[in-house]
């Protein structure tokens, strides 16, 4: 994707490109800086570039910063299915479809603001 679209990264992740074991930080450390803040990931079926499972495996990495800080990961080191949102501190779902933000992804993303909003 650096290469392909180069203009969504910064210019240094480039020198990566063969070479991603030796990046510095991955998505999970990323995710994790987060923490104990809610954060909802999400992926497409369709959307094989953006890797739907290791979005997922990020995620669930995450998970004991958030544990250790009071707050909860994923709670499940099972996948969810098609459609089928995990919301807690951390939450997850993919969807059907291709790369896009749908009616689907906006109903998730107003309950997870609820669940994590209203009641401050």
């Amino acid at each position: 994707m650096s290469q392909s679209f180069p203009f969504w990264f910064c210019p240094n992740l480039l020198k990566y490109v063969d070479q991603v074991d030796k990046l510095p930080v991955d998505s999970d450390d990323l995710i994790a800086l987060i923490a104990p803040r809610p954060v909802y990931i999400t992926a497409a079926q369709d959307d094989q570039w953006a890797d739907p499972r290791g979005m997922f495996m990020a995620a669930l990495a995450a998970g004991p910063v958030y544990k250790l800080l009071k707050a909860e990961g994923l709670e499940t080191h099972q996948m969810p299915g098609l459609n089928q949102p995990i919301m807690h501190t951390i939450a997850f779902h993919i969807r059907e479809g291709k790369h896009a933000v749908t009616a689907f992804d906006w109903d998730q993303f107003l309950a997870f603001a609820d669940l994590h909003l209203r009641a401050h």
